[in-house]
């Protein structure tokens, strides 16, 4: 049986051995540096002998430090070997998770040039609008709706989920080419049930407030707009999803106003797996073509009021 100290504090104890220093030790592992010393304490606790010597702004391994160092520094050499091949697999395909609105209005017209600026990674999209679970499932990042605020991960915002009704040129024509939010109440609607509904026709001054009664009921705004698309309806969409059928004619916006309950699409991933290179990379990507998009909407989704 081995008496091995908690692995943690040797990763701390390694980093900083073979630094010599505990801030360059924090920065390697993405922790604090009072993090570290706080690992390296509890490490000469646990073994009853000091294994760094406190000096002026300096730490300098004592005789005791220095032979332990050396020796885990190759144990931890044979372990990177060991797992080098599985290391290489897992590095080589980056799974997302996200839910199928986002997946058909956005990463199936974009994640092909995330592909071809690395070509050595494949990425696999897992389409669901179940909540991840990031203990269970095989999934190295996620894309959710929500507040922002999930524990142990960390979330950064993509876009801002407004909505607003649209439907199509013709279906606009069929009703008269002009509408008012009261109108909204006798129209065909696709997914009435929409909690959203009274949110957008309060806020539009809509009298009485309140959700629509009938319309064809489907279970995502990916298949509500194509439906409005094809004139089945008036529906609510998002604005930034649906910029390219707007721009091109295929829907129309018939309202100014935009309503929002203050949530948002984010990036999430577990805080232990921030420096992860392929999420690293897929992070970067993912922010800077959103950044791009959304600017690019805010500019192109006037409404035709």
């Amino acid at each position: 049986m081995r008496h091995l100290p908690p692995l943690s504090a040797v990763r701390v104890f390694e980093a900083a051995a073979r630094h010599e220093n505990f801030t360059s030790a924090a920065a390697e592992l993405g922790m604090t540096q009072a993090a570290v010393s706080y690992q390296i304490k509890s490490l000469e606790q646990r073994l009853g002998a000091p294994l760094f010597r406190r000096e002026k702004k300096r730490v300098v391994l004592t005789d005791a430090g220095r032979r332990a160092g050396a020796q885990v520094s190759h144990a931890f050499d044979g372990l990177d070997a060991a797992f080098a091949g599985i290391r290489a697999e897992g590095s080589a395909l980056l799974t997302v998770s996200t839910s199928t609105t986002f997946a058909n209005t956005w990463f199936a017209w974009r994640l092909g040039s995330f592909q071809m600026a690395h070509p050595d990674m494949a990425v696999r999209l897992h389409t669901s609008d179940a909540v991840t679970d990031f203990a269970a499932d095989d999934v190295d990042c996620a894309v959710r709706s929500g507040l922002g605020v999930w524990p142990g991960l960390i979330s950064e915002r993509l876009v801002p989920i407004d909505f607003t009704p649209m439907c199509s040129p013709q279906f606009l024509a069929r009703h008269g080419g002009g509408l008012t939010p009261d109108d909204v109440h006798h129209l065909p609607v696709i997914g009435p049930e929409d909690p959203w509904w009274p949110v957008w026709l309060a806020g539009a001054g809509s009298t009485p407030p309140g959700p629509p009664r009938r319309g064809v009921r489907l279970d995502s705004q990916a298949l509500e707009g194509n439906a409005a698309i094809a004139g089945q309806g008036i529906a609510l969409l998002t604005p930034f999803f649906w910029r390219n059928d707007l721009e091109s004619g295929r829907l129309v916006r018939p309202f100014a106003h935009v309503a929002t309950q203050g949530f948002a699409y984010w990036l999430v991933y577990p805080e232990h797996r921030r420096l992860v290179p392929k999420i690293r990379q897929f992070r970067d990507w993912l922010l800077r073509e959103i950044a791009g998009d959304f600017a690019d909407t805010m500019a192109r989704t006037e409404p035709r009021c």
